[in-house]
């Protein structure tokens, strides 16, 4: 499997914390609202999906997707985030058991009767073969601290704020890149700290299946709100 480090492509004589001209490209208001509007359009194609095909995609696929994650604004630009992309299919099985033995529990009583009553338009039960068939899972985990040299615990900062961001673009960059996605959140997901291994300074933020979605995949049919419910304008 080929995977490149990239590195930073700060010009060599920049010192790290200068600053450099934006790049950045201007548009005519013409031309903004055309690509606002097409952006909406492909972004509102965008499902949730529980039926994933098991056809192969390349690494290095979800390594550009991560990328684009990575671009995301975070809080001292710490990038608090690890994705841990996850293809072994003995590790995906040990996940599947995991998550569905948390969500017996949930749909068993965890749950308020108004959770589960919210939740059966969807269909969904304790039952997760996704994590199984879909051909990556990609755990996305916050990082509250940095330990560095001496043991000293540096803090990040704005955790939760930097790392969903991180991942609205992941979620972004792989229906854009023509794949499917669910954001699957099996609670709690300490699991998911043990299977992989991770250090202690890191938190399970979100499990996301990616691949194709199954030919004969369906979705449940549900409406966006409206722009008046969730834009409210002061002109």
């Amino acid at each position: 499997m080929r995977f490149m480090l990239r590195r930073c492509d700060l010009p060599a004589m920049v010192p790290a914390n200068d600053h450099i001209p934006l790049s950045f490209e201007r548009y005519t208001e013409a031309e903004m609202m055309t690509r606002a509007r097409d952006f909406h359009r492909l972004m509102d194609r965008r499902r949730s999906v529980r039926h994933f095909s098991p056809e192969p995609v390349p690494f290095d696929l979800i390594a550009e997707l991560v990328l684009a994650a990575s671009t995301a604004p975070s809080g001292a630009h710490k990038q608090p985030w690890t994705f841990c992309v996850v293809g072994d299919p003995y590790l995906k099985r040990r996940i599947r058991v995991a998550a569905e033995e948390e969500e017996r529990a949930n749909y068993g009583g965890r749950m308020s009767e108004e959770w589960l009553k919210d939740l059966a338009p969807l269909g969904t039960d304790a039952e997760k073969p996704f994590l199984e068939i879909a051909p990556w899972l990609v755990v996305v985990f916050k990082r509250a601290f940095e330990e560095e040299a001496g043991g000293h615990k540096h803090p990040n900062y704005y955790v939760n704020e930097s790392v969903g961001i991180a991942t609205g673009l992941f979620l972004a960059a792989a229906h854009n890149a023509g794949l499917a996605t669910l954001t699957h959140t099996p609670s709690p997901m300490n699991f998911l700290v043990q299977l992989l291994g991770r250090p202690a300074n890191e938190r399970p933020f979100l499990l996301i299946p990616v691949g194709l979605p199954a030919p004969d995949c369906h979705v449940p049919a549900l409406c966006r709100k409206p722009l008046e419910a969730v834009l409210v304008p002061f002109l």
